[in-house]
């Protein structure tokens, strides 16, 4: 960079200049056949992935996939000192497992590779040489110190922090004389008085003034690494970003944004910002919570499609907001233009209720069932291991048996290894007194049990044992039929409600 700096200023370029305005499209769903939705997430690995993160990744994911798009995922690490080891692995990882994996990126390439930043300098040097060349951009020689010393004079006075554009005046004579001392100045972006309207497809007309409330802000630092500004428009013009979808928080930024497409010479995508998604009270989703993070969810045994649907039920977009969609649903049914610029709240007290839903379908499901006995078998071993006197418990039928009675009842899989269902994996273990305490009948209501599971040629269907056990119930003189069932309960599984008694049989 301070080789260009020299080479302008030999040739007498001017370091600042105007900047002929190009043509905008007008703002459209700009799904016309001829042209390829393409659109991206681009997160910073500076952190695992989250709720937040996902549905801005997942509306990117329904709008190319409901327009025979394509999704790229791009990883913004120029920021190489906040990256968190994993967590560039982590947000492809979790996008796979919540069953919206993007066609381009870091792991599987593509055309418009590569797919991180930290990898793509090169062009982010030649957009800020055009743009030094045409004086739309400048040197800046002012030290962290003066920087820090501004901001606190600002805040100081109860004002909004900016630089000065202390640099931005400087003539030729003067910067030859300052890369003498500092070959490697940042370079700073030329804002323009009259930034231009555009139309937003959720937001509809914006017009920022950013040069009367900001300072110009930085497009290279002095380590050669773009800031976010410069990297995405780049990263966008050369990836053929036909659409951005992305968070409200960039929805001012945006008119730095286009000057920058301006200065170049580029015509820009057309931009749709999301609404914020908040807690239930209306506060931030915070990294800090911890209970945000998809890897959180997965471990305890939620589901990608009832993560998908509880973060699109609670925003707009879609036709209702009725629960328990699917993936392929939610594309259909997905509208751009009936998204609301209300923030979206947020209630993962709800999220077993949906959590049921999606798995009650899953158990329904044949092929999908197999699945889950085998997910179940997993979690048995995990959670009894050594404990298991019969490992009979295992078989696949038994298992099958057990999901298939408790559809509808269970919000997770983990629940059936809970303590309340261990009786299902494991013998309970049940003093006499206990027994002795409920009716002191407990050894002939036990023989007359037994003598009725040993009839030949009885099928005993939950309906017929619930009608055997109330005669068996009705011959046993001074003895309620709710002590005898009771009774049962307690001997068979160790619990005292009723709740989660089932009719299943081992052996």
């Amino acid at each position: 960079m301070a080789a260009l700096l020299k080479r302008l200023l030999q040739h007498g370029r001017p370091l600042a200049a105007s900047v002929r305005p190009v043509g905008r499209r007008e703002a459209n769903l700009g799904t016309d056949p001829v042209v390829a939705v393409r659109v991206r997430f681009a997160p910073s690995p500076t952190g695992f992935l989250h709720l937040g993160g996902l549905r801005t990744a997942l509306y990117n994911y329904i709008f190319a996939k409901k327009y025979q798009g394509s999704f790229i995922l791009r990883l913004e690490d120029t920021d190489q000192t906040r990256i968190v080891p994993g967590a560039a692995e982590n947000i492809e990882d979790m996008l796979e497992w919540a069953g919206i994996p993007p066609d381009e990126s870091p792991r599987r390439g593509g055309p418009a590779g590569p797919y991180q930043q930290s990898q793509r300098l090169e062009l982010y040097a030649q957009a800020t040489e055009a743009l030094l060349k045409t004086g739309a951009a400048y040197p800046c020689f002012c030290s962290p110190q003066r920087l820090e010393l501004l901001k606190k004079e600002a805040l100081r006075n109860h004002q909004t922090p900016r630089y000065d554009n202390r640099c931005r005046n400087l003539n030729q004579e003067q910067v030859a004389q300052k890369l003498a001392k500092d070959p490697k100045p940042s370079i700073r972006f030329r804002l323009e008085e009259a930034a231009p309207a555009f139309q937003d497809l959720v937001y509809g007309w914006n017009k920022h003034d950013v040069a009367s409330v900001e300072g110009d802000p930085v497009i290279m630092k002095s380590d050669g690494f773009p800031t976010y500004h410069l990297a995405c428009v780049v990263d966008d013009h050369h990836m053929g970003i036909s659409h951005v979808l992305r968070g409200s928080e960039w929805l001012v930024s945006t008119a730095k944004h286009l000057l920058l497409y301006q200065a170049l010479g580029w015509q820009p995508p057309l931009f749709a910002h999301l609404p914020l998604l908040l807690n239930r009270d209306g506060s931030k989703l915070s990294k800090r919570q911890g209970d945000i993070f998809l890897e959180h969810f997965a471990a305890d045994g939620f589901l990608p499609d009832s993560l998908l649907d509880i973060i699109t039920n609670c925003g707009s977009g879609f036709a209702g907001n009725q629960m328990g969609r699917t993936l392929p649903e939610l594309i259909t049914q997905f509208d751009l233009t009936q998204i609301t610029c209300h923030s979206a709240l947020l209630d993962l007290e709800k999220l077993p209720e949906f959590n049921r839903l999606h798995l009650q379908r899953l158990v329904s499901s044949e092929s999908q069932r197999h699945l889950l006995v085998e997910k179940l078998q997993a979690l048995v071993e995990e959670a009894f291991g050594s404990q298991l006197q019969n490992r009979d418990v295992l078989n696949p039928v038994y298992m099958e048996r057990i999901l298939l009675l408790r559809q509808g009842h269970i919000c997770r899989l983990q629940d059936l290894v809970s303590p309340v269902y261990s009786y299902l994996w494991t013998r309970p273990v049940v003093g006499r007194a206990q027994l002795d305490a409920i009716s002191e009948k407990a050894d002939v209501i036990a023989r007359r049990v037994l003598g009725l599971l040993e009839r030949s040629g009885m099928t005993l269907t939950q309906d017929a044992l619930g009608g055997e056990l109330k005669k068996l119930s009705e011959g046993l003189e001074g003895t309620k039929h709710s002590n005898v069932m009771k009774l049962l309960r307690v001997a068979l599984s160790g619990q005292q409600a009723p709740s989660s008694m089932l009719g299943v049989q081992r052996s």
